[in-house]
């Protein structure tokens, strides 16, 4: 089965002892890889795109430190495997990361519904994010979270143009308070292009 399509089961997972012992180099393996799929948005926005080996390392992480043992496994795959693109999408955690609580608190108060506003351009055409449907982002009195989880369909013919080193890449959101586009390198092109059947 193509890497885009897997989901993680009981037995893709260590037991935490041997986890443990590979922690350190696994974080180092995979370190290069999450750097290419961090792509910064304006002066306080990232896009982290995941995939299955992210998100394997980040159950083992959360088994190894919750220490639930077997019984957590089903929480930590039900949270995750939503987070691995199906093959016809990439999916990003969004974050807006602001250091001061202060400043912080003032910037999101200003993004409510940012998180239906955020897209990727394909060679000028838009593949708008849709945020996870079980938790509301924004809360009533307008302040959105500061992490949002996005997918981002794409038809075949996008798919194909993404693959194209000739086309143009652009992540971006529209949000009236935080309009801001980026482009992709051609190396976080190459590694996003893995996530695809």
């Amino acid at each position: 089965m193509p890497s885009a399509e897997r989901k993680i089961t009981p037995e893709d997972l260590l037991p935490d002892a041997e986890f443990a012992q590979r922690r350190k180099a696994w974080r180092a393996e995979l370190l290069p890889v999450k750097r290419l799929r961090r792509i910064e948005l304006g002066p306080y926005c990232a896009f982290y795109f995941e995939c299955y080996d992210t998100m394997l390392f980040q159950v083992q992480e959360m088994l190894l430190i919750e220490k639930g043992g077997a019984a957590q496994v089903p929480d930590e795959l039900a949270a995750y495997n939503p987070l691995i693109p199906s093959g016809a999408e990439l999916v990003a955690t969004v974050m807006f990361e602001i250091d001061d609580p202060v400043r912080r608190e003032a910037a999101l108060a200003r993004l409510g519904g940012a998180e239906d506003r955020f897209f990727i351009s394909v060679g000028g055409e838009k593949a708008m994010g849709v945020p996870e449907g079980d938790v509301e982002r924004t809360r009533e009195d307008g302040k959105t979270s500061s992490v949002h989880f996005l997918r981002f369909p794409l038809k075949p013919e996008h798919i194909a143009r993404f693959r194209d080193p000739g086309t143009e890449i652009l992540i971006g959101c529209s949000h009236e308070r935080y309009s801001h586009l980026a482009g992709l390198s051609p190396a976080s092109r190459a590694e996003l292009s893995r996530d695809f059947a």
